[in-house]
């Protein structure tokens, strides 16, 4: 498990506070990096293997309790989400924030990776609130309205969003790659992510290792979900310029409609704006992890592709990640520990 300590700010109360960002995202999409330079360490960064763990601290005065940040990256991409349930779980629910960082380089993944986590995510959020109820029988309505106080409880497009019930970050990463793309390619991508963001009520931004001040504003958004300085209300929505839309700052009626013609519309089998949006999105830029991002089967458990030999190996796979899960939950269990005990 990887540990790292941050730098100090003054702070007015001596009470420790804890919070949480979950990375997950695109395989090779940056996240290490990311955590490196908001950790401000200055080393190359190494793959992750599944899922690893850092932590950060904030001292609230001298030689008094800090606030401790605690930093998680899922690795992998898309296929190790069952390792969720461990950021995720009934004891962490209202102080951890989603960050799911998109690779704007290959817009032939996006939108397969961002669904098949968000609906990973979702689903073990549900999982961690039937759990915490038996604690707090309140727990989801007090999830939803701070997410609604994030968006802003009045916002004239109330009705078409679902904002996520834990702080949500959508990070278009590579923009040094992207911003070579051609034009309309650019303006496509931008608004499907403007789309997207807005109706889960999640801030988005536009990030390259490459540009400082990109880099700057991310260790902002870090420090502000893990030891809740000011978010700043910067508002940058041109496509020729990165991307930057604080949660509840946008509008529907400004990000404009789906890529498609009006003849094409017309003729798409759509029941909601986000099917609308997939369509016309995906028909611009094919995915190629699937052909039904939304439903990918399991060949192990299709009757028709049985094979003795590699059904056991398989079988013995799954019990090696599941073992590995349950190390890696005492591990941080263990690391979280001692981030408190040297705070």
């Amino acid at each position: 498990m990887k540990k790292s300590l941050i730098f100090t700010a003054e702070a007015e109360n001596a009470q420790s506070e804890e919070s949480s960002i979950f990375l997950v995202g695109s395989k090779n999409s940056g996240k290490t990096s990311i955590i490196l330079r908001f950790l401000d360490r200055d080393e190359p960064p190494k793959p992750t293997v599944a899922l690893e763990y850092t932590f950060g601290r904030r001292a609230k005065g001298h030689n008094i309790a800090k606030d401790v940040g605690h930093i998680w990256e899922l690795g992998g991409g898309t296929w190790l989400s069952k390792l969720m349930d461990i950021p995720i779980n009934h004891n962490t629910l209202l102080h951890t924030t989603l960050m799911l960082v998109l690779d704007l380089s290959s817009p032939s993944e996006l939108w397969f990776i961002m669904e098949t986590l968000l609906n990973a995510a979702k689903t073990r959020l549900d999982e961690a609130i039937q759990e915490a109820k038996a604690d707090d029988p309140y727990i989801k309505d007090k999830l939803r309205k701070k997410a609604w106080e994030r968006v802003g409880e009045e916002h004239q497009d109330k009705t078409m969003m679902e904002p996520f019930l834990v702080p949500l970050v959508i990070v278009g990463s590579k923009y040094d790659v992207f911003q070579d793309f051609d034009s309309e390619k650019r303006k496509i991508i931008c608004k499907t992510l403007r789309f997207l963001a807005h109706v889960h009520g999640a801030t988005l931004q536009f990030f390259s290792i490459k540009q400082e001040q990109m880099v700057s504003r991310m260790r902002g958004i870090f420090s502000h979900f893990l030891f809740g300085t000011n978010a700043s209300k910067t508002l940058q929505v041109e496509h020729n310029k990165p991307i930057f839309v604080p949660a509840g700052h946008d509008l529907l009626q400004q990000i404009g409609t789906p890529p498609l013609s009006d003849g094409d519309i017309g003729k798409v089998q759509a029941r909601t704006p986000m099917e609308l949006w997939k369509v016309a999105f995906c028909n611009y830029f094919p995915q190629t992890s699937s052909n039904n991002p939304a439903k990918v089967d399991d060949p192990a458990k299709d009757p028709q592709f049985v094979e003795p030999a590699i059904d056991t190996l398989r079988a013995q796979k799954d019990e090696e990640l599941e073992r590995y899960r349950k190390l890696a939950e005492r591990r941080a269990r263990e690391a979280q520990q001692n981030a408190f005990v040297t705070s």
